[in-house]
Formats: C-alpha cells, structure tokens, sequence
C-alpha cells in the first residue's frame, strides 16, 4: 500500500488565502493523503471555509487562539500518516511535490533522510514566483546544513519539508513559547535528528509574501525575547553536532546577523547575547549599516532609523504586490 502523507495547515484570520492552501493540498499527485486543519480562533471565515471541505481525508478542528506551534502540535497529534507535509494557510504545494519527494524516497531505504524541495516567492500569481537558490539547496549532512544557514543567513519556509513520522518523533513537538522564529527552531531540530537532507530537484513550493505592512525590525520585547530564545537553542543544536572552531565560528555569525533587532534598545536580551558570543570565544560588534542609514542614525538615532530602514522596502514591497493583485484579478493564475 502506498505510503500515507499528513498534510497539516494551521489556520489563523486566513481567510483571504485558506482555499487555495487546501486547494492546493487536494490537488497532489500523491493519491494516498489525509488533510488535517487546525483554526487557531480566526476572528474572519477562516473556520468556515475550511468546514467546506470536511470529507472523508479531510478533517477540520477548531480550537481557542493558543498560537502557531500549538496549532501544528494538534494538527500532528491528529495525523496517522508515515509522512508529514506541513503547509501554512497562506502558501501553495506544486501539484507533484509530495510525489517527487516520495519517489525520491524509495531509493533510501533509511526514514531519517530528511527531503527537501525548492520554494518560489510570490504575490499572488504563482506563475510569477521568484525561485532563489541558496546555499542550502543541496544534499547536505546535518552538521553542514546548519552552518551553511548560520553563515550565509539562508533559510527555508516550512512548505520545502516532507518529515518522516521517525523523523518528527525524533524531534519533538513545537516549541510552544516561540512567537517568533518557532519555524527556524523546529526544522533546526528536524534537521539534527536526520541522518542526511536530501534535496529533490524539481519538487516545489510557493512562500507567499502576503503581507509586506508586517516587515519591520522594530519588534516587541515579547517577539525579541522569542527569537533570541530560537537563536540560543538553534546554536546549542548546532553545538549538539560538533563543537569546534568552524561551528562556533558559524554560532558567532548567527548571532552578529540578528544583533539588529534587539540593539540597542533591548538591553537584557544585549547582555545575554554579548555573554553567549564570549561562551563561543569571541564579541559581537555593533550592527554596520549601509552609509545612508548610518547618517541618518546620527541625526535620527536608532530606533527611528530602523524604522526607516523598513519602511522603504515595506513600501517597495506593497507597490509590486498591489501590482501583482491587480495583474492577477485581470486573469487565472
């Protein structure tokens, strides 16, 4: 029988998106699938949509607002499938995805290789999607994956994974104090219980850049306090696989990139960052900016400058979006 693939969506104030999420999920080549939604209180018709579908592989459960990582610990609790597909409300799954991942898979005869796939940036017309290879577009060993992600500051959006259940159980739930950053965390987990990533040319994903208005690095104590946690325990997983000159080495780059959001304004989280990169043998310096903001810091002061500093791209990205939108309503994606 043909293994079982879990695809979890957890919902919140999705409406404008959920149907082509769970749209996208019915639409896999891969026969043998179960859906399992999770709205996490949505305030719109997120819960409603959803009921729509409600089917025989397709369940809906709703629950009070508790957050993103315990919306995808119910939806996992949910799931019976050998194979977990995760896919937030707001991205799509290329229709062969979870079928070139699985094909991929037969050839391995070990369930702690983690697949991986290719994922484009877009608007609204997936057609236009923007795929950026990165370093991490490879078949990599644990250890060097996350180097590779310290160093270069890549990432991958939660759509490109296809998680063996040995794997998710292996890992451990999601970590339910993150606000910020609880995807960077999990899959940094997933990944140091693996074996090897294997990375499956041809199968994709779409990341949905949704909503330009929320890029800011202006963040609250709370949201800060989230990703530096994410950040310490991200480094401790990376140490868990070797501590050695380049891995602390890479820990240092991690934390130096991610200076920005908490200087200088969030001073405990400063101290703490400051002791961690002297625990890796080395300091932090403070944030380099380009030379127009580094001006403007001068007369303006950090916190109004890294307002600034967001803003402009914020604007840039609301422009091609509401272009795309536009584009979009003119035609079927």
């Amino acid at each position: 029988m043909e293994k079982l693939v879990s695809i979890l969506i957890p919902s919140y104030n999705a409406e404008k998106w959920i149907k082509q999420a769970i749209d996208s999920a019915l639409a896999q080549t891969w026969p043998n699938k179960e859906i399992i939604i999770v709205d996490d209180g949505s305030r719109d018709n997120s819960l409603q949509i959803g009921k729509r579908y409600e089917s025989g592989n397709v369940k809906v459960i709703s629950q009070k607002n508790c957050g993103a990582a315990a919306a995808r610990n119910r939806a996992y609790m949910e799931a019976q499938g050998g194979y977990i597909q995760w896919l937030d409300a707001d991205d799509l799954l290329a229709p062969d995805k979870i079928s070139r991942q699985i094909n991929a898979s037969e050839y391995e005869e070990n369930s702690r290789i983690l697949l991986s796939s290719a994922f484009g940036l877009f608007y609204y017309r997936t057609r236009n999607a923007r795929f950026i290879p990165t370093a991490l577009w490879a078949d990599l060993k644990p250890v060097d994956w996350i180097i590779k992600k310290f160093n270069e500051n890549a990432w991958m959006n939660p759509g490109v994974w296809l998680v063996s259940r040995k794997l998710a159980e292996l890992a451990g739930p999601w970590d339910e104090r993150l606000s910020l950053d609880d995807d960077g965390e999990y899959f940094s987990r997933v990944v140091v219980a693996s074996d090897n990533i294997r990375f499956v040319s041809g199968a994709k994903c779409y990341y949905r850049i949704s909503n330009p208005k929320s890029y800011s690095k202006d963040i609250s104590e709370r949201a800060c306090e989230s990703l530096f946690l994410s950040i310490n325990l991200c480094i401790g997983y990376l140490r868990s696989l070797e501590d050695t000159e380049r891995t602390r080495s890479a820990c240092l780059n991690f934390l130096q990139t991610y200076l920005l959001y908490f200087y200088p304004e969030h001073t405990e989280i400063l101290t703490k960052a400051k002791n961690l990169a002297n625990e890796l043998g080395g300091e932090l310096n403070p944030p380099i900016l380009k030379r127009k903001y580094d001006m403007m810091r001068k007369i303006l002061g950090w916190k109004r400058t890294k307002i600034e500093m967001n803003r402009i791209p914020m604007i840039k990205e609301l422009v091609r979006s509401n272009w795309d939108k536009f584009l979009y309503t003119l035609s079927v994606d």
